[in-house]
């Protein structure tokens, strides 16, 4: 899938799978694409915000506090949509 730079802006990629669960589980509805372009890393883009850049900064800062069954069952949405057809 080929963005423009204009679309690229606009979304937060990475691969950290931990970093995805985090933001799966406090803004789900942040999710803009999953690329599987690479076969060997496949990357998930959200739609950019303050609050995606906040809780981001909160998650590498380590001062994000989350429940651990919350924190494995995004992981598990995490891979369930890497796995996924779509």
């Amino acid at each position: 899938m080929t963005m423009t730079k204009a679309e690229q802006a606009k979304i937060y990629e990475t691969t950290d799978l931990a970093l995805i669960s985090v933001i799966l589980l406090f803004s789900p509805d942040s999710l803009g694409v999953v690329n599987r372009e690479n076969s060997r890393r496949v990357v998930f883009g959200f739609k950019k915000s303050d609050k995606l850049d906040k809780l981001v900064e909160r998650f590498w800062n380590r001062k994000l506090k989350v429940e651990p069954r919350a924190f494995f069952d995004g992981i598990k949405i995490a891979k369930a949509r890497i796995y996924s057809e779509n």
